[in-house]
């Protein structure tokens, strides 16, 4: 199957599978592969299996060696061990710029047949890529096409993933030091070909570090996926829109909002550079709340609540509007692109029905002309439910999940330039793994991201 950037594939549970990559002309390309644990990091540094590192002690990868423009890992999928969830296949060139590279191809076989195969593309100054992952989902192995690229080599590849690299001499520099300032200066400089983003990416890593260790951790979590899915520097704004409907009692009290608004925080800190989450609520009407952000994150939704009272009613078109006047200036009818520079990524959390359902319909269709992603999540039963138990339901039970039928029929609503929304439900949010959240967050909002540029609402 040929696979474009973000793209899946089943494999199943083949056999022995060659991971074959291949270029046209250019330096000579390394592969690697990288065995991750739950966490996404290395369980040891034998985990990283590499032309000076080429057998896994467990026999289930290894650096099959290089051809003419080829090289090549045999991968054993059924030998791979339990704690291994995922496996970054990964490529180096020499320490030259991936841009000197042509053609450059990642393909799986297994028995003479083609798996997979991932033409990759936009390559610059980068002189590492992870091309590629091989994970476990629902008892099958599937293959993802990444593309990402890192400008610090197949050392920076490695250590981002919790491999400890041993320092070795640094390579002639291209400035020869009688052309160095007298005084050197205080800060270390940032590596060649590093990106602005992923400059500010490090720095704010350090300034949450140093006031929220917590929260650092949750933001390494919720790269993990964005890394996962090509957008590691990606650059969005990113609003919170929470429902104060009087319903929403227990799950205030109970702490699960405010560890909620910590996690999408922790997105917001990787996707806006502002470092902050602008924050709008729903009830019988709609308000602009002051944004949350790393000073004020820890007691967000106490304070918030103390001043705000839960209300009535459920007007999802309430938010909505003050979204799209925050952002675009207006929030009436419109059916022409409107396009801007960064889009502004929305998660919106209900646990029951709205009773402006025309409205809302018109603001989604609306707004599907404006650079804008609906990230719809239900708290509450749902057919849709992610943390179902799978036990059979009552009456009763299924009857309640209707509360959330016209969400969940956003998601294939008629009329719209874009499909612009997604929609899933959870029993319980403090139920769900930050990983998995992310994941979930991560599901459509790619894909929305091409058909928004080729739409002309983002650049291309």
């Amino acid at each position: 199957m040929e696979l474009t950037k973000g793209q899946n594939v089943v494999l199943g549970e083949p056999g022995a599978t060659t991971v074959v990559v291949s270029w046209a002309a250019g330096p000579t390309v390394d592969a690697s592969a990288l065995l991750l644990g739950g966490d996404g990091k290395v369980r040891t540094d034998a985990d990283f299996v590499f032309y000076g590192q080429p057998q896994h002690p467990s026999g289930a990868v290894s650096h099959a060696g290089a051809g003419t423009r080829t090289d090549s890992l045999e991968v054993r999928l059924p030998g791979v061990e339990t704690g291994v969830e995922r496996i970054v296949i990964g490529a180096s060139a020499e320490g030259k710029p991936f841009r000197e590279v042509s053609g450059l191809v990642v393909e799986l076989t297994s028995g003479g047949t083609t798996l997979a195969r991932y033409a990759v593309d936009g390559a610059a100054a980068e002189t590492a890529f992870l091309l590629g992952e091989l994970y476990r989902r629902s008892g099958a192995w599937r293959f993802r096409a990444i593309g990402q690229g890192y400008a610090s080599g197949l050392a920076g590849f490695a250590t981002d993933f919790g491999v400890s690299i041993d320092e070795e001499p640094a390579p002639e520099p291209t400035v020869q030091p009688a052309a160095q300032p007298a005084a050197a200066p205080a800060q270390a400089p940032a590596q060649p070909g590093v990106s602005l983003k992923k400059q500010k990416l490090i720095d704010m890593e350090k300034r949450v570090g140093a006031q929220s260790p917590q929260l650092l951790d949750l933001t390494k979590r919720a790269a993990v996926s964005l890394e996962k899915r090509g957008l590691g520097e990606h650059t969005a704004r990113v609003a919170l829109c929470l429902d104060i409907s009087a319903s929403m009692t227990s799950l205030y009290r109970s702490g699960k909002i405010q560890a909620l608004v910590e996690r999408i925080l922790a997105l917001g800190l990787r996707f806006d550079d502002n470092g902050e989450v602008d924050v709008f609520l729903f009830g019988e009407h709609g308000y602009e709340e002051p944004p949350v952000n790393l000073a004020n994150h820890a007691s967000y939704v106490p304070t918030m609540i103390s001043r705000r009272r839960l209300e009535g009613g459920t007007n999802y078109a309430a938010a909505m509007r003050l979204i799209r006047e925050r952002y675009f200036g207006g929030s009436g009818p419109r059916n022409q692109p409107f396009a801007d520079s960064y889009p502004v990524y929305v998660m919106f959390v209900t646990d029951g029905a709205t009773q402006d359902r025309k409205s809302t319909e018109d603001q989604l269709r609306y707004s599907s002309h404006e650079p804008i992603f609906w990230q719809f999540m239900a708290i509450g039963p749902s057919s849709k439910s992610v943390d179902a138990t799978g036990t059979k339901r009552g009456l009763l039970a299924r009857l309640a999940d209707s509360q959330f039928t016209f969400l969940e029929s956003l998601d294939d609503l008629p009329g719209r330039a874009i499909d612009n929304a997604d929609f899933f439900g959870v029993n319980d949010p403090s139920n769900i793994p930050d990983e998995q959240l992310y994941d979930l967050l991560m599901t459509e909002y790619p894909g929305w991201l091409t058909a928004a540029r080729n739409a002309g609402l983002l650049p291309v």
